[in-house]
């Protein structure tokens, strides 16, 4: 060895020598070559995603005004732009902590952009728009409203700096966010008085001082606008603490348009109030209009939810000008009422609000003759519109959380229910669950936010059947459940048996199993836990893990055993558990499967008894008497449970316990959408539409009318609308079926009598094979794309 290379010496054999040296030259190319392969290899694993963020043009931007990081802090943008031709593409990116409106030319593009933060504990959001058809030949002027939270919430984890990062590209124009751009903090934002909105709500309450308001300042030329100053680059892209930029993964909000109301002018002491009943709880930003001949009055803008389910929640003031003004505040609130406290003397002479809300239509339709139940869907339908936004949330007003519990229940009623746009919205949902996990394995919720306790039954409902295997089923997306699969291995091996085979009891954050008394936690845990391996063994199933899928129906075999042991007889109770038999418990064993049918009879009449469940679970307790083959019951049960909120004239939406307020839980909001999970049950129970494959290839109807004599549905899916309705009488059994384009339909209908397709008899040749050969009590056929009458005789 000479100083560190290769050197092999054989005397007397020259040759040998030579070739020997030559061939160790090659091998020192050789390793040489490769170690500068790996070198390069080693410099780009460490490069990607800050390097790929630092060739975006532009840099972050924000006022170099000292206060400019304080919560609730609002900052105006303005750059002028020159354009040589008229273009239609000029794509965007955009990002914002933490909310922005953009004016081009005094029009307002686009309202409230931005996304809370964030995909992962670290990355920001940003918007992709098109703003080409909003430019004009010549000077174009940009304006931007920036809302800084600057503080953290249940749905929102701040950066801890405002900024504003802006990046066009056109085909003859490029404009980015720099230091030639002009900036302020807009004087006439502040903060309002107590009282303050709870801990829950990253938002603030807005107090808008017209006194100090910036005339036409999204128009002005740029020399003439007093306090602005230029632009402090503070970052660039990819740069702490926004880090990477994650495209937005839901469209922009559907903007319905600005409406007036009528309202009412109630006298008061010293000031009035004026109410304007709106059509129904949704959200949007009030309008007023305002006439005062002295200016700097306070009028105090709520609706009927700025104080509800037990705390304060978002409001707005306002400070008069003087002479005649125009107000609308930017944060959207919610409710049933417009509420205004209006000091005498100052006139209001309209009252005016922009609804705007997630970007679904409505396709799913429903009706039948149970007018109780019509208006229980408009209600649910409603409830269900009102909590999605940036993501599906637990209540409107109090939280705007994703509490995964109601996350799954809003993902299954959707389906149902809202165009397949909503499908973009429970990406976004199951993402940010994984990409939030912690490094032990432990998934909490409600993400994104500062809430870090584990609630362990809504994890395991979300990671499940009725979760993420539910959105599988629905919408065929391999590569989400291939990209989250980890997350879901990971966390349950979290989860052990105890020596009957019993899920052990994992606390958590939070030991809740659902609102209410009478709670046999132990065998809650155990219910979602199978359910949990269930939906992950198909999940394995579907990915190719064939040893993890044994290993996972290996517990689940365990976990039934061990529930199974739990049965006295009548009930299913765990041996330490005293207080009343507990009707979820009964409700998960039949849904997962673990109570087999000899033991249906005895959860009936248990079921009959026992109403422990919140509507949270009442879900699922009306999914299992279907099950069971008792519709009828089910149907009366939940008209009985649910009357209260569903025939109350005074709320459009349902509520988040049986009552409101104390008679309520845990605040007792009016507008809970886990409220509406019948829904799900009545689309797929009572109608029978549920898909086989996934994507809806092949789907199921296996109607079980209960006690509807006639109804309707309307199913939007990937593949199209699935049509059905049906009439159920004396005279027999009709349904009308739309099968889609490239879809199958299994329809089963209880055997025992003649079945006719558009009139022709259905024969054993007709029918599905393995049905006739299993001498099942049903009858079983298949439809292919078209239109459909289905007759079924009355038996004699």
């Amino acid at each position: 060895m000479n100083g560190g290379c290769l050197s092999v010496e054989l005397p007397n054999h020259d040759m040998k020598k030579n070739k020997l040296k030559s061939q160790s030259k090659k091998l020192i190319n050789r390793i040489y070559s490769h170690y500068l392969f790996i070198a390069f290899l080693l410099f780009m694993v460490r490069q990607p995603a800050f390097s790929q963020e630092k060739k975006m043009p532009g840099y972050w931007i924000s006022t170099a005004q000292q206060r400019v990081n304080k919560p609730n802090t609002w900052i105006a943008f303005r750059r002028d732009i020159m354009i040589k031709n008229k273009t239609l593409q000029a794509l965007t990116t955009i990002a914002a902590d933490t909310k922005y409106w953009l004016w081009i030319n005094g029009k307002l593009v686009v309202f409230e952009g931005g996304l809370k933060r964030g995909p992962n504990p670290k990355d920001t959001y940003c918007d992709k728009v098109n703003l080409g058809p909003y430019l004009k030949k010549g000077k174009n002027q940009i304006a931007v409203l920036l809302w800084y939270f600057g503080k953290d919430g249940f749905s929102h984890v701040g950066s801890g700096r405002a900024g504003f990062y802006f990046s066009m590209k056109a085909k003859q124009a490029e404009l980015n966010s720099d230091d030639k751009w002009l900036c302020s903090i807009h004087p006439a934002y502040g903060n309002t008085d107590a009282p303050l909105p709870n801990f829950r709500l990253a938002e603030s309450n807005i107090r808008f001082d017209a006194r100090k308001d910036i005339a036409g300042w999204q128009t002005a030329s740029l020399n003439s606008l007093q306090g602005f100053s230029a632009a402090e680059k503070i970052g660039l892209p990819g740069d702490a603490p926004w880090n990477k930029l994650v495209e937005r993964p839901i469209p922009q909000w559907k903007d319905f348009g600005i409406k007036e109301i009528k309202f009412e002018r109630h006298k008061g002491p010293s000031a009035d109030t004026i109410v304007g009943a709106l059509p129904y709880n949704m959200q949007m930003t009030p309008i007023i209009s305002v006439q005062d001949d002295k200016g700097g009055h306070l009028i105090n803008i709520n609706t009927d939810h700025s104080v509800a389910g037990g705390t304060n929640n978002i409001r707005a003031e306002y400070i008069t000008a003087k002479g005649f003004q125009e107000y609308e505040s930017y944060g959207w609130l919610n409710g049933e009422k417009i509420l205004l406290i209006v000091p005498k003397g100052v006139k209001v002479t309209s009252v005016k609000y922009r609804e705007t809300g997630y970007n679904a239509a409505p396709e799913g339709t429903f009706a039948c003759n149970d007018e109780f139940y019509n208006l229980f869907w408009k209600k649910a339908k409603r409830t269900l519109y009102l909590n999605m936004r940036d993501n599906y949330f637990d209540c409107p007003d109090r939280e705007r959380a994703q509490w995964w519990g109601d996350a799954v229940l809003l993902m299954g009623e959707s389906f149902y229910t809202y165009s397949t746009s909503t499908h973009a919205l429970m990406r976004k949902a199951i993402r940010e669950l994984a990409a939030w996990q912690r490094p032990g394995g432990e998934l909490f919720a409600p993400i994104p936010g500062n809430f870090n306790q584990e609630l362990p039954d809504q994890m395991l409902t979300s990671i499940g059947e009725y979760g993420f295997w539910n959105y599988y089923m629905n919408t065929g997306d391999r590569k989400l459940i291939t990209d989250v699969y980890p997350a879901v291995k990971k966390y349950l091996n979290l989860w052990k048996t105890d020596e009957t085979g019993l899920t052990v009891l994992r606390k958590g954050g939070w030991l809740w199993g659902d609102w209410g008394d009478n709670k046999d936690l132990r065998l809650i845990m155990a219910g979602w836990h199978y359910l949990a391996l269930d939906g992950a063994s198909k999940m394995a199933d579907a990915l190719g893990y064939d040893q993890d899928a044994a290993d996972y129906r290996q517990v689940m075999a365990l976990v039934k055993a061990g529930y199974n042991k739990c049965w006295d007889g009548h009930a299913y109770r765990h041996p330490l558990y005293n207080e009343k038999t507990d009707d979820r418990v009964q409700a998960l064993a039949v849904i997962a499967g673990i109570a087999d049918s000899s033991k249906y009879a005895d959860i009936l009449s248990s079921l009959k008894t026992e109403l422990h469940a919140s509507p949270y679970m009442e879900k699922y307790v009306m999914e299992a008497l279907f099950v069971m083959g008792d519709g009828k019951y089910a149907i009366d049960r939940t008209k009985k449970r649910f009357a209260e909120m569903v025939n109350n004239p005074n709320y459009s939406t349902l509520f988040e316990g049986w009552g409101i307020g104390e008679n309520g839980f845990g605040g007792g909001t009016t507008n809970h959408a886990w409220s509406g999970g019948a829904q799900i049950v009545i689309a797929e129970y009572l109608f029978g539409v549920k898909p086989l494959d996934a994507g809806y290839k092949t789907f199921l109807i296996a109607p079980q009318p209960a006690t509807f004599t006639s109804a309707n549905l309307t199913v939007p899916t990937i593949k199209g609308l699935i049509s059905t309705s049906f009439q159920n009488n004396a005279d027999g059994f009709r349904m009308n079926v739309i099968v889609p384009k490239g879809t199958t339909a299994i329809v089963r209908l209880p055997s025992g009598s003649k079945v006719y397709v558009n009139r022709k008899l259905l024969t054993e040749k007709d029918m599905n094979v393995e049905e006739l050969l299993q001498k099942t009590r049903f009858t079983t056929f298949k439809l292919v794309s078209g239109k459909y009458m289905i007759k079924r005789q009355r038996s004699l």
